[in-house]
């Protein structure tokens, strides 16, 4: 088994490549997909006037059910889509919150649902019509994850089948389905789990291998921590919030809210429950929605002592925004500038947006060859990578990251740095920081750079903002299981005064 998926067709179709959990099966139609056709057929699909397979009763598991389907045939983003669903619907309160559990749960747990779904099915994942296949997938997934009574699993799940116009494939749900819930979910993971330790334990919390050994490495001698941080990295994240510097305090935007003020970041609340997109203090622009982590990684940029600082800040790599935001939240009460560099145009305008009323400048170019004169205080490169670190708030990517991406992005890393400190002024400070606790995306990168020579590594974990367990080197992992932020991580380098 390859990153916990089965097929019943393994060794008997040599021919065709494997498929992974989580990927498309079937492409729609452009002809019919999303048409308005007042309950009528499109195609294979029966849909409302509102373009959504016909109502069976139960908004929750619509919602869920039109996700998983989503992000399956048309590659969404889980995290984008939920959100949009349940406001256009009016979900809220307890439905909505079962959607999210469904939803989440379903996409995180892809892998071992597939495996679950091929071992009782007599047809290829590859030949299940895609409405049918989420259908499944939401059904084993309350069957194995969740205290939904059995009948109600397979019922529901029955009448999505056949309210998305797939009437003859009710039979085949039912019988996948019953014959699923015959078997207690411990017993499912026990006999298909791979026999390797690694693999077994990556299958039971719902990771590929690849991953699992990722994370082991980068816990080193610490690998005993592995069940735990594959378990965190499934939990279902609390939302962390960030008061912008001079505009307001995180305790002011804790009582405003109802929130609790971080345990780390300066600028930290969490928030437990409820949508941050309809609190007034993020409908104001005085607080945003930011991983803890993120923010002390901000922070720290601002915070390692530089000669003669001019007040002049990079931020390499700024896309969404965020980090920039705050940074220059934090310049304008220092009366620095923030260039922010972004090479995607329509991410660059959305940092705009995040930036405006700061004194931060965008500019839409190619970190690697910005076209800026060097000689920066203070140079940020939160470089692309493979977001490992983050997989807690897209459930379905671990399923759709493939590890061959890593070395690409490797060349990509070392390029950002390289730039990051030609553009620093001999006495500045350079921090890299990644979404990712991959070796190779993390110490590697900086260690290549320290061998290029140019720079020293200062200790990171002096601006860690009292972050402890963070790792054996100078640098600075989080993890979710330790810090309850993303698995983040970041160095700082300072340029010496000769190049090597």
């Amino acid at each position: 088994m390859s990153g916990g998926f089965r097929s019943r067709s393994a060794g008997r179709r040599q021919d065709k490549p494997e498929r992974r959990p989580g990927k498309p099966v079937r492409k729609q139609s452009p002809k019919s997909a999303g048409k308005y056709t007042d309950t009528k057929r499109s195609g294979r699909t029966r849909y409302t006037v509102k373009g959504r397979p016909a109502s069976i009763g139960d908004p929750a598991r619509e919602a869920a059910f039109e996700v998983v389907l989503r992000v399956a045939r048309d590659g969404a983003f889980a995290n984008l889509t939920l959100p949009g669903i349940l406001r256009e619907r009016e979900i809220s309160g307890r439905d909505a919150a079962f959607a999210t559990e469904l939803a989440y749960g379903t996409l995180r747990s892809l892998g071992v649902l597939d495996a679950v779904i091929a071992e009782n099915s007599s047809r290829e994942l590859e030949r299940i019509a895609p409405e049918v296949l989420a259908a499944l997938r939401l059904g084993a997934y309350q069957l194995l994850y969740t205290r939904v009574s059995d009948h109600a699993a397979v019922d529901t799940s029955v009448r999505l089948v056949e309210a998305a116009g797939q009437d003859k494939a009710k039979g085949f749900a039912n019988g996948v389905l019953r014959s699923i819930g015959r078997t207690p979910s411990e017993q499912w993971l026990r006999k298909l789990a791979p026999t390797s330790e690694l693999g077994a334990l990556a299958f039971t919390y719902a990771h590929p291998e690849w991953i699992a050994r990722s994370f082991a490495e980068a816990l080193g001698n610490r690998g005993d921590e592995l069940e735990a941080a594959l378990e965190a990295d499934s939990a279902r994240p609390v939302v962390h919030l960030v008061a912008r510097p001079g505009e307001i305090s995180a305790e002011e935007l804790a009582l405003t809210i109802g929130g609790e003020q971080g345990k780390y970041s300066p600028y930290a609340v969490y928030l437990p429950e409820g949508d941050p997109g309809q609190l007034e203090p993020v409908r104001e622009g005085l607080a945003a929605v930011q991983d803890e982590g993120s923010q002390i990684i901000a922070r720290a940029l601002t915070e390692v002592p530089v000669d003669k600082d001019q007040g002049r800040w990079l931020d390499l790599c700024a896309g969404p925004g965020g980090k920039a935001a705050l940074i220059g939240a934090i310049a304008a009460i220092d009366g620095a500038k923030v260039d922010a560099v972004e090479v995607s145009p329509h991410r660059a305008t959305l940092i705009e947006k995040t930036v405006r009323n700061l004194p931060v400048r965008v500019h839409t170019a190619d970190g690697r060859e910005p076209g800026l004169a060097p000689g920066y205080d203070r140079v940020l490169v939160d470089a692309p990578c493979s977001g490992l670190g983050a997989l807690r708030r897209r459930p379905e990517a671990r399923w759709t990251k493939v590890e061959s991406d890593i070395a690409e992005l490797n060349q990509l890393q070392e390029e950002l740095l390289e730039s990051a400190v030609a553009l620093t002024k001999p006495g500045g400070v350079v921090v890299y920081s990644t979404c990712s606790p991959d070796v190779r995306e993390t110490r590697r990168i900086v260690e290549k750079q320290l061998a290029k020579g140019g720079v020293q590594e200062l200790d990171a974990r002096e601006w860690a903002a009292g972050l402890e367990d963070v790792g054996e080197e100078p640098s600075v992992q989080m993890w979710p299981h330790r810090h309850g932020t993303d698995a983040m991580f970041s160095a700082v380098l300072r340029k010496t005064e000769t190049l090597g």
